[in-house]
């Protein structure tokens, strides 16, 4: 059927201001993070969206070589809650991705586990300040706040049911035929998910595991609450730049902002085959 050109004016422009309400902010971050204290601060016609003079001193301030003036001198350099965010986000991905894989295969291939789907799609239910609340004095009992192995313990427990369930969707969808024609030859159950089922399952894997990481990277309210100095996480250590002087550091936030983008970005670029053959893994059937 033919589609109108009235209809193919609406869909382009409909795309075109998605794309613009998606880029403006992007593009506004970027251009404010290459902008002086002096540009950055500036007000109504003086607010412009190309820098006039490009620098660099907001990514120097942020890791203790700025020579400005004019911002106020740094207590801790974004080095350690970069490390931070890169290890709870990281471990508690890998902890997720496990745990739900299994989880999600043997509760796809077997049908046992009783009740255990609700019990894990009911840790999302909670409010999370009431789940928080009695996490941070189990944490302080274990000697785990302010810890990136205590925060990446959280992270994966709290992004599990996202895991199992994205993954048994996946193993449900998945042909059962090859498996069972190894498991006649004579390969170990085991044998047979380590070898033939996670190496079908590349694109779907990569998928989750990319949504996990990126749910655990921008957390801020459990970091916010289980660490204190130590190993604060980017979001926490965005939310102090801040200063009596110069109020809000727009350009070393947005300069932050910037950096934090990089491994989701470098994740993302490094699974892209896989990507969006994972996210329709199911959609079309023979």
């Amino acid at each position: 059927m033919t589609r109108s050109p009235v209809f193919e004016t609406f869909r382009y422009a409909a795309i075109l201001l998605a794309l613009a309400i998606t880029l403006v902010p992007i593009i506004w971050m970027t251009s404010m993070a290459f902008k002086p204290v002096s540009e950055w601060q500036a007000t109504g016609a003086d607010l412009t969206w190309i820098p006039k003079r490009p620098t660099f001193e907001n990514f120097r301030y942020l890791f203790g070589q700025s020579e400005t003036t004019l911002i106020v001198a740094l207590e801790r350099t974004a080095t350690k809650p970069i490390l931070a965010s890169l290890l709870s986000a990281g471990f508690g991905t890998l902890i997720a991705m496990g745990a739900g894989t299994a989880a999600a295969y043997g509760l796809s291939r077997f049908g046992s586990g009783g009740n255990l789907p609700l019990a894990l799609i009911q840790l999302r239910l909670f409010p999370p300040m009431a789940v928080m609340i009695p996490v941070m004095m189990m944490w302080a009992f274990l000697s785990l706040m302010d810890t990136w192995w205590g925060l990446a313990l959280i992270y994966g427990i709290v992004t599990l049911p996202f895991a199992f369930w994205l993954m048994k969707t996946f193993f449900d969808e998945m042909p059962r035929e090859i498996e069972e024609a190894a498991l006649v030859e004579g390969c170990t159950r085991l044998r047979v998910f380590l070898k033939i089922t996670l190496p079908m399952m590349r694109a779907p894997l990569a998928s989750a595991t990319l949504f996990v990481f990126i749910l655990n990277w921008s957390d801020y309210l459990i970091a916010l609450l289980l660490t204190t100095r130590q190993w604060v996480t980017i979001p926490v250590y965005m939310s102090s730049l801040a200063s009596s002087m110069t109020g809000q550091l727009y350009g070393a936030k947005a300069a932050l902002g910037l950096i934090a983008a990089v491994p989701p970005v470098i994740l993302g670029i490094m699974i892209q085959r896989h990507l969006v053959r994972g996210l329709t893994f199911g959609a079309l059937k023979q």
